[in-house]
């Protein structure tokens, strides 16, 4: 794979300068994940204006269900990119190769069953979520579709976090700009020229990342790989998904974790009425592109500690950490500032119901205070996957959704009168306790735990 043709240079990180080959990685990440969330975003742009609120609710409900449910592919998808991403850094082309190929036979399966449990289930997945009775029927048509092109979504992923690991954030830009274009050109056919409503919406996302996917095969065959891929290498292979997985899993499973504390928080929203499950839905779209630098310096972080991890360059790996610290909080502080003062002008772009307006701009007002923090929280967590350290990322991320998320936004929803500003602040109360864990970790315990090391080998 990747012999013939133009050859393009992935990124090394354990070499030269810091600050900029992380920015220059970093960029095509930003640009991926705007075009990612206004993918996401024209579904309920377009829903919003050319259908109902029922339509706009079920659009709400069903992304963030397929949202949890990608978040946990991305998740094991991650193990790959740690895992190719030491690879490289070890300078192992071959063994980075036999993560690639298992990877490949590992997720298909995983998007096979995935896909058929979720279709089966697909009412009783709506009802737990509490979707209101008048958008019951369009939130089971909008997962259902969803499920059934899992598999394409499940490659989507998949080649993100291949390109990841090898340091070049290029090719996931190209694989969702594809598929940016081709999710407009369908929504706009599909629930503005035919009017299906929140089952158009589901179905030009499918068919836009289907193409993407293609597409992007297309052109990774006229691209040079810094592994060394062979047919007898695409195969399972129980000791290199074991490695797989061993990164994987902590990360699959706290981003689960994490996303199913959002669904409580969806499901206790969703029992105050189709208003306040709208406005939410609306915030949350907004909350994606104001969250876009923190989380691009963190899946950027990843692939680039990894690499000096690696090579055993953690000098470089924790300058790393610094700048991206320093960068997400300067833009943190300008997307609160809009946030704060400014969220009906924000949640105006997905909606024309002022009373779903309104309602988001108060959870909104949360979100802000939320921006400030997590130029923190992603860095950390981009650092610490690099380094493999994702059992204690999934401890932090389980205690911040269920000892905090999770109680904080049930017990705001039971103080008199209900506002989504109280229910929001389990976000950044979340935020906070999670900090203060990543730093005691960071500068107490690792610290810690080489200087015992280091007395041993004395």
């Amino acid at each position: 794979m990747g012999k013939n043709g133009e050859r393009m240079s992935e990124g090394n990180f354990t070499r030269g300068p810091i600050l900029g080959p992380l920015l220059k990685f970093a960029v095509p990440v930003i640009a991926a994940m705007f075009l990612q969330s206004l993918y996401g975003a024209v579904d309920l742009m377009i829903v919003g204006q050319y259908a109902e609120s029922a339509d706009v609710s079920a659009v709400s409900t069903g992304t963030q269900i397929m949202q949890t449910v990608t978040s946990v592919i991305a998740g094991l998808a991650m193990g790959m990119t740690i895992l190719i991403g030491q690879k490289i850094g070890e300078e192992k082309p071959d063994e980075a190769g036999k993560a690639v190929g298992t990877g490949i036979v590992f997720f298909a399966a995983l998007a096979v069953v995935l896909s058929v449990v979720m279709v089966w289930n697909t009412k009783g997945i709506a009802s737990l979520m509490h979707a209101p009775a008048e958008a019951m029927d369009a939130t089971c048509g909008y997962i259902r579709i969803c499920s059934m092109g899992l598999l394409f979504i499940v490659a989507y992923n998949l080649l993100g976090a291949l390109f990841r690991g090898i340091g070049n954030s290029r090719i996931p830009l190209i694989s969702v700009a594809i598929a940016a274009v081709c999710n407009v050109a369908g929504d706009l056919l599909l629930v503005r020229g035919m009017h299906m409503g929140a089952s158009g919406a589901a179905l030009a996302t499918v068919i836009s990342q289907g193409i993407s996917v293609v597409l992007s095969f297309l052109v990774i065959r006229r691209i040079h790989m810094s592994f060394t891929l062979r047919m007898k290498d695409i195969r399972y292979d129980a000791s290199v998904t074991g490695r797989i997985l061993h990164f994987g899993i902590p990360i699959a499973l706290m981003d689960f974790l994490v996303g199913l504390s959002f669904l409580v928080i969806l499901a206790i929203v969703n029992s105050l009425g189709l208003e306040a499950s709208a406005g939410v839905g609306v915030a949350e779209k907004v909350c994606a592109f104001i969250m876009l630098i923190p989380s691009a310096f963190g899946q950027s972080m990843a692939s680039f500690v990894a690499q000096n991890y690696g090579a055993g360059k953690m000098d470089r790996a924790y300058a790393a950490l610094r700048y991206g610290i320093l960068t997400s909080f300067a833009v943190g502080c300008v997307m609160g500032w809009l946030s704060f003062f400014h969220g009906d002008i924000l949640c105006s772009i997905f909606t024309k119901d002022p009373a779903v307006m309104m309602q988001g701009w108060q959870y909104l007002k949360a979100y802000a205070i939320d921006c400030l923090l997590t130029a923190f929280i992603f860095c950390y967590i981009g650092y610490f996957n690099g380094c493999g350290y994702t059992r204690f990322v999934m401890i932090q991320g389980i205690i911040g959704a269920f000892c905090v998320r999770i109680p904080v936004s049930w017990l705001m929803s039971r103080v008199l009168p209900v506002s989504l500003f109280r229910i929001g602040l389990a976000t950044p109360a979340s935020s906070l306790v999670q900090t203060i864990l990543f730093v005691i970790y960071l500068h107490v315990v690792i610290p810690r735990r080489n200087n015992a090391a280091h007395q041993e080998d004395i």
